[in-house]
């Protein structure tokens, strides 16, 4: 079923490159503008019936986890280690793309003012981030308010404080607990109902693209685009071997069972996509379900490795290409800058821009200079998507070792794929 499913992931994929790419070079202007409305269509459709979801899965899975714990002072202890694994991975991922963009040098030389035209650099603001408003950002004024925004960081919050209080009580709040069991239930039931609509909001994501920007896209800013991949891989080297070193041989079906996940957060270019499906298959392979439900969100809003990973890279190289030199003290600000920016944007797609951009504002460089990656956004979008799946998914692993939470796996799942 699993394979069935990545290989109807795979072909949606192709089929889509086909039909963008036939849209492209045989309609006219006019009518490749249609199709793109249709295709856009079914790609929005998918993803609001993904942020329809995650409000409400992410609040009652972490409730349901932390309400699991002994007591307060386990996900104290749980909590800490969680979060000095992001730092640290945050702290990796942010140094590799600083050294690999000084390495491969992708902004040198660029003829900008073939991009002249391009330079409309979508209004945000960057006022939020500063580290005073993002603590203010931390603590919901309403869960409500909260969840209909989709305000992971601050749904986060409130499920701590919700999940320890049960865990702290006597008698556990029974029917509380059980609320949240029966809800988190129940919402990966309607995860599985959206999911199968996957491959068609992904034929649709791709078709919409290529139906646009053409296959020519990447001739453009071909050294960026394949530097940025190659740092991406080198961070994924980086991971596994963090990985192995702590899980062993659990390690190869780790990352087979998260291969799906991410290839669906790679092809619809947003982690969110694929979180019920990584909270799904994580207890596959050992990791207890309360781990998974305690770590995941907390990773969504604090680990979002290829998201960190493309923010020092791309501001980096709209610097090169600008012929901005910064100094070694500048650059250093510049990382913990983007250590405290870059966390809670839950890898909502082109979020990162907002986070570049804020960078920019503070150096006193012109924010019209993120034109400079819009062209290729979406394209690098889908890698440090999946690349956040994977993080997180090795983090949850991790910690679970660390915990004694990790289990054998299931012999009786076996016959099943056979």
């Amino acid at each position: 079923m699993n394979k069935r499913f990545a290989y109807l992931i795979i072909a949606s994929m192709v089929l889509g490159v086909t039909v963008g790419w036939a849209c492209n070079q045989f309609l006219d202007p006019a009518q490749t503008e249609e199709a793109v409305k249709w295709f856009k269509m079914g790609t929005d459709l998918f993803l609001r019936l993904i942020k329809m979801i995650i409000a409400p899965l992410v609040l009652t899975t972490l409730v349901a986890g932390i309400a699991h714990m002994e007591d307060a002072a386990a996900v104290g202890r749980i909590g800490a280690k969680t979060m000095g694994w992001f730092i640290s991975a945050s702290a990796v991922s942010l140094l590799l793309g600083l050294g690999m963009v000084h390495l491969l040098h992708p902004g040198a030389g660029l003829n900008l003012t073939e991009l002249a035209d391009v330079a409309n650099a979508p209004a945000a603001s960057t006022e939020t981030f500063t580290l005073q408003g993002f603590l203010t950002h931390l603590v919901p004024a309403s869960i409500f308010d909260a969840m209909a925004k989709n305000e992971i960081l601050q749904i986060v919050v409130f499920s701590l404080f919700v999940g320890t209080a049960v865990a702290s009580l006597d008698n556990k709040a029974p029917h509380i607990l059980e609320l949240a069991e029966q809800g988190a239930q129940v919402m990966l039931k309607v995860t599985n109902f959206v999911m199968k609509l996957a491959p068609l909001a992904i034929f649709c994501a791709l078709a919409s693209t290529i139906a646009t920007q053409g296959l020519s896209m990447l001739a453009v800013y071909g050294k960026f685009v394949l530097g940025f991949y190659a740092t991406m891989g080198t961070l994924w080297l980086l991971l596994f071997l963090a990985a192995a070193l702590v899980l062993g041989k659990r390690v190869i079906p780790l990352f087979g069972v998260i291969r799906e996940p991410a290839l669906l957060a790679f092809s619809t270019a947003s982690s969110e996509a694929a979180y019920p499906r990584i909270l799904d298959s994580l207890p596959k392979v050992g990791v207890r379900r309360r781990i998974v439900s305690f770590v995941l969100p907390l990773g969504y809003s604090f680990n979002l490795d290829g998201s960190m990973l493309y923010c020092t890279f791309a501001t980096m190289f709209i610097l090169q290409a600008h012929g901005v030199h910064l100094s070694v003290q500048q650059q250093i600000f510049m990382l913990l800058l983007l250590m405290v920016t870059s966390k809670g944007i839950a890898g909502v797609p082109r979020a990162s821009l907002v986070v570049i951009m804020a960078t920019l504002t503070y150096f006193g460089l012109p924010e019209t200079w993120i034109a400079l990656v819009l062209g290729v956004d979406h394209l690098l979008d889908m890698g440090r998507s999946a690349t956040n799946v994977v993080g997180n998914s090795v983090a949850a692993a991790v910690v679970a070792k660390w915990e004694g939470e990790l289990d054998d796996i299931v012999e009786e799942e076996q016959p099943a794929k056979a």
